[in-house]
């Protein structure tokens, strides 16, 4: 059923208090969903974190999506072992093949957890769905359970800037018919992209080894991962994008936005408009300075805790 105007709108606001959480990451893709993760996890004050669902991907790193899609599984694992937390009832497996132009769903341990979890909350308490990744399994869920659109909220990394002259960015080319899907389903949408608004979120070897590489295993870990990433390091700054849906979602003064018509997404990748369509929120700035000291501040406490 189409969601009225009015709850919509509240759905869309930026929520107050404690929300019920998932988060859907390609995790070996590359190195920012690794931060995106444990800014989330030691974020319990905001989160309560009820899920993690491993998405696909595929390019170099990756043998198919499929492969992809194990081998973040993995890392999620890793993550958690060094901040722990037992993966067991929180970690899924997700989808191994893209909705596609076809707009198939995809059968997958994570589509039926966030069927389940999204039909527990209601338009009072939604779920709140972080998507760092291709959207396949968010995707692939509201094909299977269009029911649940009132009862969460979808914030997603992907595309580039509305006036970007391309929106061929990783998360949505890697399944065009699976955004295409989310962008023409109604479900209540923070959109962030990444060139143009984004790409501001990013650090270097010198701050990661000050603020993120002391701080305990989990710290080495991430500034591993980090430094790794590229051999060149002098002048070097690397986009950390997937943490700006969470730095919304902690505090929406961090990621200004505004509330737009759903754009139209075309199969060149490039944005279309239809002002007739429903209203999304549209994020059009990104504070970087406000998101890493929380995450640098909620690093150190957690090593000094431990």
């Amino acid at each position: 059923m189409p969601l009225s105007e009015a709850t919509r709108l509240k759905l869309l606001a930026p929520p107050a208090g404690k929300v019920r959480v998932v988060l859907d990451t390609d995790t070996y893709n590359e190195i920012d969903d690794q931060f995106a993760i444990v800014q989330m996890m030691l974020s319990r004050d905001r989160f309560d974190v009820e899920a993690i669902y491993a998405a696909p991907f595929f390019n170099k790193r990756a043998d198919s999506p499929a492969h992809g899609m194990e081998l973040s599984y993995q890392e999620i694992l890793r993550l958690l072992e060094r901040l722990n937390v037992s993966p067991d009832g929180l970690v899924h497996h997700g989808v191994i093949d893209y909705v596609g132009k076809a707009k198939q769903a995809r059968e997958a341990a994570a589509v039926d957890d966030l069927i389940v979890r999204a039909r527990a909350g209601s338009p009072d308490n939604p779920l709140y769905v972080v998507a760092i990744a291709a959207i396949s399994n968010v995707a692939s869920a509201l094909l299977k359970a269009p029911d649940i659109i009132d009862r969460v909220v979808v914030v997603w990394l992907g595309g580039h800037a509305l006036e970007w002259p391309d929106t061929a960015e990783f998360n949505m080319r890697q399944d065009v018919g699976g955004a295409q899907v989310l962008l023409d389903s109604g479900v209540p949408l923070v959109l962030v992209p990444c060139l143009g608004v984004t790409s501001r979120l990013h650090t270097t070897v010198p701050e990661i080894e000050r603020h993120v590489e002391p701080h305990g295993g989990i710290g080495a870990f991430l500034a591993q991962r980090f430094k790794e990433y590229s051999p060149d390091h002098p002048g070097w700054a690397k986009e950390i994008w997937d943490m700006a849906p969470v730095g919304w979602l902690l505090n929406a003064s961090w990621a200004p936005s505004v509330i737009i018509p759903a754009p139209v997404l075309t199969e060149q990748m490039t944005w279309s408009t239809d002002r007739r369509r429903h209203p999304i929120r549209y994020v059009t700035f990104i504070d970087r300075n406000a998101i890493l000291k929380d995450f640098f501040l909620k690093l150190k406490a957690f090593a000094e805790a431990k």
